[in-house]
């Protein structure tokens, strides 16, 4: 379960009006904190522990507190004068405890085993005032183990978005419920390891007249096996969902070939690419289990969409008049559909609601589609995600780190998988052609949206396993893709278990 930070803050203020007081959750937070700090720095001695003013420097005191009466040695370095009483009455009981604040220097921070980051939590908005950010800038600066509370200081809890710096943290301990932010854009850049503590806050807390509705789900292996349709013994191609890709101008031919194979180590039945026609001898030459059709004219192309289930339309498409033409005519058509790639300029030069579509934009294709700069797509994720699904699209796919999924009325759903190798030519395409086979073979746009992309992610890792960073190429991740759409037909098929 995601949540947005209103959502958190209501759990939290249903606890303490059931009668948990404040105090007594920011106890066993600080707490938890301090457990996991000795589980992962079991030989760390010396300690830093930043606090801020609100609650989540409250937090920071008492695991400054606990650390002391175990024997570590603390510093303890508060930048701002607590603003809550419960922040207040926390550093009140580390000071009786002979933990006393200090000033920050360069000179700690070197002498440090790990430093604590409870200096923002969940509230921060906006660019980092002084002195956090010169602060924040130094424990990056430094070898130090760094463990943030709640959420890395600097880092939206609600977009990912980081405006002027955020602590770099290795591991991050989250209270009550995951925070979306700390999953999609720059999270996973600073969030490190996640590890939740829900502080016993139960989801029915809020059962009745305001009944907690998450905000998104992280997509799950179980997820996703249960949504792949399986094939009984007898299953032909018919059977098994014909995809149109519809790309490839002139001189682009590698683009539709990745998706169409990928489609085909994804379970589509048939696939047909409809390109330009300079380009149908190339095209064909590269796999011939793809059927190729050079596109001359809009009755050609009509007759390919009758005879499919779905439809992938911009890989390598182009934009110009031949790009432009099949363009409009496949997206008008009524049948369900990917837009990627050129389709997804084309549509922002030109934008129009588009039926049963699923878009598949990047940052910069979603900059374009909603009229803004890239920096505001990374900024603010969620809502571009919602806003062009809500606008132009059945569903929209922002990809990048946390992938979003969403459609209006649903929870968005959320992938945490994937491999740096990803960022390389061709990968665009052979999610487009996953997902596109996935609609042929009969699920709705959401679900397979979300199923394909844990399968395409879950793929790099596999195909990245042992690789580093680099080196990745989208035909990697061909073999893993049939691996994962076949391990749901394992218990259909003779022999399967």
């Amino acid at each position: 379960m995601l949540c947005s930070v209103d959502q958190v803050r209501a759990l939290e203020c249903a606890q303490i009006s059931a009668g948990r007081p404040a105090q007594m959750m920011m106890e066993n937070a600080g707490s938890a904190a301090f457990q996991l700090l000795r589980q992962c720095w079991p030989h760390a001695e010396r300690i830093a522990v930043y606090c801020g003013g609100g609650n989540n420097g409250g937090d920071g005191y008492v695991l400054a507190r606990l650390a002391s009466a175990s024997g570590f040695t603390v510093n303890l370095v508060a930048l701002a004068p607590p603003s809550t009483p419960e922040a207040r009455g926390a550093k009140e009981r580390a000071q009786a405890a002979g933990v006393c604040p200090i000033e920050h220097s360069r000179q700690l921070l070197e002498t440090t085993d790990v430093v604590v980051d409870a200096l923002l939590g969940i509230g921060v908005q906006g660019a980092l005032r002084e002195p956090f950010a010169f602060v924040i800038s130094e424990i990056n600066q430094y070898a130090a183990g760094r463990l943030a509370i709640d959420v890395p200081s600097g880092l939206s809890a609600d977009s990912g978005a980081v405006e002027s710096g955020a602590v770099e943290a290795d591991v991050t301990i989250t209270f009550i419920r995951h925070k979306r932010g700390m999953v999609t854009g720059f999270g996973p850049d600073h969030c490190g390891r996640v590890v939740l503590e829900d502080l016993d806050v139960a989801s029915g807390v809020l059962a009745g007249k305001n009944p907690l509705t998450p905000w998104g789900y992280r997509i799950s292996k179980e997820w996703v096996e249960g949504m792949l349709p399986t094939r009984p013994a007898s299953a032909h191609k018919g059977v098994a969902g014909g995809l149109l890709i519809i790309g490839g101008g002139v001189g682009m031919t590698g683009a539709p070939v990745l998706a169409g194979r990928a489609a085909l180590r994804s379970g589509a039945g048939r696939v047909t690419i409809g390109c330009h026609p300079d380009n149908q001898t190339s095209t064909a030459s590269h796999t011939p289990e793809l059927m190729v059709v050079g596109l001359r004219t809009p009755r050609q192309l009509k007759d390919l969409l009758a005879r499919s289930d779905a439809v992938v339309i911009g890989p390598g498409l182009g934009q110009d008049a031949w790009a432009r033409e099949v363009y409009s005519t496949s997206r008008d058509y009524d049948v369900r559909k990917v837009l990627d790639a050129d389709a997804l300029n084309l549509l922002a030069a030109r934008p129009v609601e588009v039926r049963s579509a699923v878009l598949t934009p990047h940052p910069g294709e979603a900059g374009r589609l909603g009229k803004m700069d890239t920096s505001k797509v990374q900024g603010n994720r969620p809502a571009v995600a919602e806003t062009l699904a809500a606008q132009l699209g059945e569903v929209c796919v922002l990809k990048g780190a946390g992938t979003l999924v969403a459609q209006a009325q649903k929870p968005t759903l959320l992938c945490d998988r994937g491999h740096p190798g990803m960022a390389t030519a061709g990968m665009g395409d052979v999610l487009s052609g996953v997902i596109g086979a996935l609609l042929a073979q009969g699920l709705p746009g959401y679900e397979a949206a979300g199923a394909g992309v844990w399968m395409h992610s879950v793929a790099a890792e596999r195909a990245g396993k042992g690789g580093g960073r680099i080196g990745l190429l989208a035909t990697d991740l061909e073999p893993h893709l049939n691996e994962l759409r076949t391990a749901a037909d394992s218990a259909e098929m003779p022999g399967g278990r």
